[in-house]
């Protein structure tokens, strides 16, 4: 039962600028982001997490820093700073990387992205598809589930810190939604989706979530994470305390 955080970086100077960042070196939060990425690590700072997993491109390892910092001097400080993994790095766009967004809805291939995203191959050298963005990216997410289970029990919780079209590929894996309507999905600037991995099936507990009260994922009075059986409640539920 172990559950994920999924956090996309804060914004940054390429989206305020309407450009496609993608593996582009030295893309770094702006001044909103760096607001956004330390308010969510304040509101998140009483969670406790296992391990904080970030993507290497530099806005993720900002956000994580943000993160890590704000735990400072609580019990839930991590020894371990945040530990990259190129598998939740960024889709790899090919030659859409660092042109501007209204350049490329002219592309005949963006209509493609928007309502058939497995078929797309970016263009050029390094290029790749969004299926196998989603692959690399559900294997990686898998592969911690299984470590961080294996090293500090089956309730822990971690923390992954990734880009908008990857953990939107995460969430329609988990949803059981073909990869071709993850478009329908919001994954906004330093939002917060929560994925629990069941033995039967992944549960999505909160999607873009940016504000608000993070009660439910705090631990028990006893100290211990409960997730319990990881079965639906019929009905629905009573919800977080």
């Amino acid at each position: 039962m172990t559950t994920v955080l999924f956090v996309r970086h804060g914004r940054t100077t390429a989206n305020s600028a309407g450009v496609l960042a993608g593996w582009t070196p030295e893309v770094f939060l702006d001044e909103r982001g760096e607001e956004q990425a330390a308010a969510l690590g304040k509101r998140i700072a009483e969670v406790p997490l296992a391990a904080v997993v970030t993507s290497p491109l530099e806005r993720c390892r900002q956000t994580s820093e943000a993160v890590l910092t704000a735990r400072l001097g609580t019990e839930f400080t991590l020894d371990a700073g945040a530990q990259p993994d190129e598998r939740v790095g960024e889709c790899r766009y090919g030659d859409w990387t660092g042109q501007e967004l209204k350049k490329l809805a002219e592309d005949p291939l963006w209509r493609t992205v928007q309502v058939h995203p497995s078929a797309v191959t970016f263009p050029g050298p390094g290029g790749e598809a969004l299926r196998t963005t989603q692959a690399r990216a559900v294997d990686a997410v898998r592969e911690w589930n299984e470590r961080i289970a294996a090293e500090h029990g089956p309730d822990a919780m971690y923390l992954v810190c990734s880009h908008g079209d990857v953990i939107k590929a995460l969430v329609a894996d988990a949803l059981g939604m073909h990869l071709d309507l993850f478009q329908r999905i919001q994954v906004d600037p330093c939002s917060l989706t929560v994925i629990t991995y069941g033995a039967h099936r992944p549960s999505v507990g909160r999607l873009n979530d940016t504000g608000g009260s993070v009660a439910g994922l705090l631990p028990a009075p006893d100290g211990r994470h409960v997730s319990g059986s990881g079965d639906a409640v019929v009905g629905g539920g009573a919800g977080a305390p």
